[in-house]
């Protein structure tokens, strides 16, 4: 008979473990029973909760950006001025959990997935669209629209950038560094639409 209140804990457990082995493999290629065995349940308990592992893959990729929703809005709330909450933005994409080697990777498993499953690849466009929202609604505060939406744009690939450059392994940033580099872009462009005022 099964634990009354263990589902919630074995879907998250099947979770975090998809995302530890899609990230040690760098890919897709892992099995459903791999991820169980990581999870410590059974290759019939995970398809009895998640039905096939692409079923787990997105619930996976939901996790991800429920946590970098809520840690956004966290941050948003703590910022005072627009200018803040752009680095607020910026230091959300690269905290500690969301830029470590494994959680890269499997981004970039998930990137790759998107090429082949549509459902996978319009979660990643809600990402891109909230991290340019967030970006856009406070740059527009400090430049004009059009000017505002080049940077928010700038900004974002940036971010996505140092992301790949972190999945490479062989030349990792480091968190202070892309954040670092981030601002400095972002410090450079509003201080060129000042300029042209």
């Amino acid at each position: 008979m099964p634990k009354i209140g263990m589902e919630p804990l074995r879907r998250k457990a099947l979770v975090d473990a998809t995302l530890r082995a899609v990230g040690d493999h760098g890919s897709l290629t892992v099995s459903m029973s791999e991820i169980a065995r990581h999870a410590g349940v059974s290759p019939a308990l995970a398809h009895h909760y998640f039905g096939s592992k692409e079923q787990l893959v997105i619930e996976t990729i939901r996790s991800l950006l429920r946590t970098l929703r809520e840690d956004a809005v966290a941050g948003l709330r703590q910022a005072a001025t627009p200018r803040d909450r752009i680095s607020a933005v910026i230091r959300v994409n690269f905290q500690a959990h969301q830029f470590a080697p494994e959680t890269v990777a499997a981004w970039l498993a998930f990137y790759t997935e998107a090429q082949r499953s549509e459902e996978v690849r319009r979660l990643l466009v809600v990402y891109a669209r909230r991290l340019n929202s967030n970006l856009l609604s406070s740059l527009k505060r400090l430049c004009a629209p059009q000017e505002a939406a080049a940077i928010a744009d700038g900004a974002a690939a940036m971010i996505d950038g140092l992301y790949l450059r972190q999945g490479l392994r062989s030349a990792p940033v480091s968190i202070e560094s892309s954040i670092a580099l981030t601002e400095s872009y972002v410090d450079a462009q509003l201080r060129a639409c000042e300029a042209a005022r």
